[in-house]
């Protein structure tokens, strides 16, 4: 498929659901035709009651129809040496990656009363150590030799208060700080860095009644939905997005 990315390989991280933003994210990319390694661990998904994980196939067959060249593979991002054996796969499969969209992240409510250690373990890794892993190690990788975009999700933890979710808010948090001093580090070999809050987006985790009490916050009038974050990403990943980078872009529809 000819696009705006046509020849280069996206990695992206926590694709497990159709219905989640890692999915949007995968199929927008492959819209501008770029080639995937895809990851997510189902096991994380299906122990979300309102979620749960879905049959890969039919998503990989809708991007494969796009006309480009499609890897999944389950990886548990939470063991330190994750990072290293995703990118050997990656090597392994096209050998070469331009894009890196950190996706994946863990969630559990948590209070003053039940924070625990091992619940903090259990963010950090995923959320602050993975993806610092995962951007560093591509870069050493592929640094002056196709590399040219990071982009990480992040949330809204540092407008404002997430009560319910201590951990959540602190292992996001120091993505949105490690984006701006990362960028500073990489610039000079041509590799963007940056990271995007999507505000709350129904990606299948919404009910009715969380719908209801959000809708009047989004000055919009809808709720956000996963390729409204697609699209920017794609946006950043491609050319025209190659003279941003440091910034954690707050594409919340209006979100109060």
């Amino acid at each position: 498929m000819k696009g705006a990315l046509s020849g280069q390989v996206a990695v992206v991280t926590g694709v497990s659901r159709a219905k989640g933003i890692g999915a949007a994210i995968a199929l927008e990319l492959a819209k501008h035709g770029a080639n995937l390694f895809l990851t997510g661990w189902p096991g994380y998904d299906d122990e979300q009651p309102e979620t749960g994980a879905d049959e890969q196939g039919l998503l990989l067959e809708e991007l494969r129809q796009l006309g480009v060249e499609v890897e999944w593979t389950p990886f548990d991002l939470s063991l330190a040496d994750a990072p290293q054996k995703l990118w050997d796969a990656v090597q392994a499969r096209f050998n070469v990656a331009h894009i890196l969209v950190n996706n994946a992240c863990f969630s559990t409510r948590d209070s003053v009363e039940t924070l625990d250690a091992e619940t903090l373990d259990r963010h950090y890794a995923i959320n602050t150590r993975a993806p610092i892993l995962l951007s560093v190690e591509f870069v050493r990788r592929f640094g002056g030799k196709g590399a040219n975009r990071i982009i990480s999700m992040t949330s809204g933890q540092m407008l404002g208060p997430m009560r319910g979710e201590l951990a959540y808010v602190a292992s996001k948090a120091s993505l949105d700080a490690f984006t701006i001093t990362f960028a500073a580090e990489v610039g000079h070999l041509g590799i963007t860095m940056n990271a995007v809050d999507p505000g709350p987006t129904d990606s299948g985790w919404m009910t009715i009644e969380v719908q209801r009490t959000l809708l009047s916050r989004f000055a919009l009038g809808r709720i956000g939905r996963p390729e409204d974050a697609a699209r920017l990403i794609a946006f950043l990943a491609g050319p025209e997005g190659g003279w941003i980078t440091g910034q954690v872009l707050r594409s919340r529809g209006g979100f109060e």
